[in-house]
């Protein structure tokens, strides 16, 4: 896969969506961005592939590679725009097959160099996520001493934090 970015991430439940909404605005370098996505995943030789189709019927083709353990993880990703998300969804799943799909509302902030995603997921629960970017000079225990910092500004706890992706939560409730 070749993969042009990278950055550590962790992923936690979240028991008060409300107070969690105040506590990050109120750290947060960006006024709140509401985003309304729908993500289809596919059958992936290696990693994950998803199509996310946004509100503009605008997509994001993403590959990432990321090991499926609580706590800070280093993700590798490339994204590529689609103009006619529909058609790529067609045209991936006759060809892959899809694996799943997942809804969501994602609130958007940044601090620093970390994205901030509070996320309403359709028939699962609220979440929040980091993704603390990384350039090519950081390491990844730089990424990840900024993200347990996060994690402690924010009341984060690692008893909160989950393995894997949304899809994967969705399917194991499937079985």
């Amino acid at each position: 896969m070749s993969v042009n970015k990278r950055n550590i991430e962790i992923k936690a439940c979240i028991k008060d969506i409300t107070e969690l909404l105040e506590k990050v605005k109120s750290h947060s370098d960006t006024k709140e961005e509401i985003i309304r996505q729908e993500d289809h995943f596919f059958n992936a030789i290696h990693g994950r592939l998803k199509l996310r189709i946004l509100e503009d019927d605008k997509a994001q083709l993403i590959c990432y590679e990321r090991d499926d353990r609580a706590g800070p993880k280093l993700s590798k990703y490339s994204i590529a725009l689609c103009e006619d998300a529909e058609n790529m969804k067609t045209v991936l799943s006759t060809s892959l097959g899809i694996k799943g799909s997942v809804k969501k509302t994602r609130h958007l902030f940044f601090i620093k160099n970390t994205r901030i995603h509070v996320d309403e997921v359709e028939n699962l629960g609220d979440f929040i996520e980091f993704e603390v970017v990384l350039d090519e000079n950081q390491t990844e225990e730089d990424g990840k001493t900024v993200a347990y910092d996060l994690m402690k500004l924010l009341g984060v706890h690692e008893s909160d934090l989950i393995c894997g992706a949304y899809m994967d939560m969705i399917l194991s409730t499937k079985t």
